[in-house]
This record gives C-alpha cells, structure tokens and sequence, in this order.
C-alpha cells in the first residue's frame, strides 16, 4: 500500500518533532509502540509491554505521544510510522484513508473467537474491511460530590430535572460547607476544541434528548442536529451554559481543565470516562465520591462509547511481532495487566468476553460503568469524521462562550458545514 502524505499541514513543525523525538535504530525484533497517554497510563503500558516482552522474547520500545498527531505526522512524512499504534477508535478511519495503517485479516489472530461481535464491528471502515483490533472500551459516567449533595439534602439524581436542580444548588448554595454561598459549580465542563472534545462531551447529553449530530451508518449518514430535536436539545444545554445561574466553571469554553476543576473541589457533577476513578480516589477520596448511571432525558440514559484500538503502521518490517502483540493484548492475560497494573488502567473495561471487569478490580463502581456501556453509543468511526467533529466543537464553544441567543440559525449554519465535510468523503446521504 502507498504511504499517503496528503493533508500535511504546517510540515515544518511536524519535521522539528521528527528531529527532536527517539529516532534511534530499532533492532530488528525492537516494535516501536505508541500510545497517547499521560504518565500513569503509561506506567501501566511499561508493565503490559514488560509482560508481553516476558512471554514472547519479542523487545518493545514504548512512546507516550502527548501530541500524537502532529509527532504522527511528522514520521508520514519520514515514511517511517511506528510498528504499533494505541489510540482512539475514532482516528480509524482518517489513518486507514490516509494509507497510514494496514488492513488486519482479524479472523487469524489467536484469541479472536474470545472477543465481543460489537468490538469487531468497531473496527470496520465503511466498505467492510478491518484496520483495528480492539483494545480497550467504557462509556462515559456521571461522576457526582456525594458529601455535596448530602450535605445539601439532595437525592442521587435520575432525571435531566434533577440533574440540572442538583447542579443549580450546587452554584448557588454552600455544599462544601465553607460558609459561602455560590463560589462552587454546578458541572465540570471539559469545553475544549483540541481534537474535536466538545463534541464528544456533548455527545451524551444530546442522545438523551433523543438529538444526534448525523444519523446513518455503513459510510452514508444524514445530518440531523438541525431538526427540531436537535434544536430542543441544544436549547437545552445552552441554558444551563448561559442561564442564570451559568451552571459550568469559568474557561470552559476555552481550556481542558475540566478533570483538576472538579478534582480540587471546585465543581459538583462531572461526565468524563471511569479511567479517572483511581486520581478522583485519591484527591477528592472515595468516601466523598459516587459514579451513578446518566440521569435520563426524554430519550434515555445514553452516553457515549469510547473505545481504544491496535493499529499496524504501513511501513513496519515486522508483521509477525505486530500480530503477537495484538493477540497478546487481546488475551485474558495482556487485558488483564492492563486492568490492574499500577497506574491507571489502559484497558477500561475487558473486549475479551471472558473476563469480568467489576470482578477484577474488586470494585462495584465498575459494574456500573458496565451497565452504562450496554446503554451508549460509538461515534461514527467508519468514515473519517475528524473535519466534522472540529467543526461541531468550534461552532459550539461560539455559541455556548458567547450566548449570543442564536441557536437555532447557528445550528443551521453548522448543518450546512456538516454536510459540506460528509459530501467531500462522498458520505452524505
């Protein structure tokens, strides 16, 4: 397959990260592996790698890439990929268009059989052909200050109702008992524009106002966030960010500090992924905190699907060591240490339908992020929805950082853009 460097913007500083990154000789049997990842996930990495190298004799030579697109591109444009890829299910579709990744023939790795049918439908570009092996998966939980909303006599919530009444005490009363009404907040909100967040966070709220941002599937998708429902929805969250009292932090729309915010007490409701049960443990404390099902809206509890892939670089010269560590990652030992290593867990909860993942972290918080995964929901990963998502974060963090009032025809401009990136990948229904 043809390496393709289209769509290389500002290569100059992709070449300076080339330049400056461990570029060493790889032995022959040495993988190059990446991952994105912070420094606990990554300690948990080097004990899976460890584990792996221990079992096969195969040398791994590990990367956490922080900025792992642009350090990505600058090796496209070296014509030299890493051997193995960890990411986002989501960056499918772009690396396997791109020529970046190679197509995986999933049926001959061992231990194929022991994965769920849905992790292989994942990993499927919209012609049917396969460039992942699943890795990892979770859904997106509502983490809730339980000391908070006892101490401010409030059930655990179930409704959108209760969830935004929660979330209003939590602004305008004292629920940290410091004296002071109003200087915490209703939610953390992670309002970023950095690889498209925005849109992932949103993603949840709207599907349980029965709104979707396209609908569709098998490489053809319709936008639908400008129908009625959709509009509702939206109104919907642009109150809570824009009514009185604003219900999320100051620079939501503007930074990631969403996860610290909530973590130093300054926040009361936070959706984000269960990987971060082990830091909120820690700093804010168990005792204090609780992870409840989504409360419902019109349509429901669905949250989003998250899930992490194995990908093989196009350039590698090693596809027999590609293969085995993609069968080890996907065995009940390699998910295993992924799940209890220390650090935090790289692999959120099991693909291989052996394995419990309450059962093996001994904790029942896990069960219910489990729950929450039967009821959620995987972005469109089968296209190369990367320019869409970009447009849907920014044309929100406008709409929600200047509450300009304008919803509707702002959700109409963001259709038109949509459907404009869907019609260039010839997905538009």
């Amino acid at each position: 397959m043809e390496l393709g460097i289209k769509n290389l913007k500002r290569t100059g500083i992709a070449m300076t990260v080339l330049l400056s990154s461990t570029l060493s000789v790889q032995a022959q049997d040495t993988l190059e592996v990446w991952s994105r990842s912070g420094p606990q996930a990554a300690a948990t990495y080097e004990a899976v790698f460890k584990a792996f190298t221990e079992k096969t004799g195969i040398k791994v030579e590990y990367l956490t890439a922080l900025q792992f697109d642009t350090q990505l591109q600058a090796r496209v444009a070296a014509r030299d990929l890493p051997d193995v890829l960890i990411y986002d299910q989501s960056s499918m579709a772009a690396y396997a268009q791109n020529g970046w990744i190679k197509p995986i023939e999933v049926t001959d790795l061992a231990g194929y059989d022991d994965v769920s049918e849905i992790s292989w439908d994942s990993v499927k570009v919209a012609d049917g052909t396969s460039y992942g092996v699943p890795f990892s998966q979770h859904a997106q939980v509502t983490f809730i200050r339980k000391d908070w909303r006892e101490n401010l006599g409030f059930d655990v919530p179930k409704t959108h109702d209760d969830l935004i009444a929660l979330a209003t005490a939590f602004a305008t009363g004292d629920p940290d008992g410091n004296g002071i009404d109003g200087d915490t907040f209703g939610m953390a909100v992670p309002g970023t524009t950095n690889r498209g967040f925005f849109a992932w966070w949103m993603f949840s709220y709207l599907a349980q106002q029965g709104a979707h941002y396209v609908e569709g599937g098998e490489g053809k998708y319709e936008v639908t966030i400008n129908n009625e429902t959709g509009k509702k929805a939206v109104n919907w969250l642009y109150d809570a960010f824009c009514g009185d009292p604003n219900l999320a932090q100051p620079g939501a729309m503007t930074n990631a500090s969403a996860t610290p915010f909530f973590a130093e007490g300054k926040a009361g409701i936070y959706q984000t992924g269960p990987y971060a049960i082990p830091s909120f443990d820690s700093k804010i404390g168990k005792d204090k905190l609780e992870l409840i099902l989504a409360p419902a809206g019109p349509a429901g509890s669905t949250t989003l699907t998250e899930r992490t892939s194995i990908y093989f670089g196009v350039t590698s010269k090693l596809p027999d060591a590609q293969k085995a560590l993609a069968e080890f990652l996907i065995s009940a030992e390699g998910q295993t240490v992924g799940m209890t290593a220390p650090g935090q867990p790289v692999v959120r909860l099991p693909v291989n339908t052996t394995l419990n993942g309450a059962e093996i972290y001994g904790d029942d918080r896990w069960a219910t992020v489990a729950t929450q995964l039967e009821n959620s929901e995987l972005f469109p990963s089968d296209i190369d929805f990367t320019a869409a998502r970009l447009e849907i974060a920014e044309s929100f963090q406008t709409l929600f950082s200047q509450c300009n009032d304008d919803v509707d025809a702002q959700l109409e401009q963001l259709a038109n853009r949509i459907s404009d990136e869907l019609s260039a990948l010839d997905a538009l229904k």
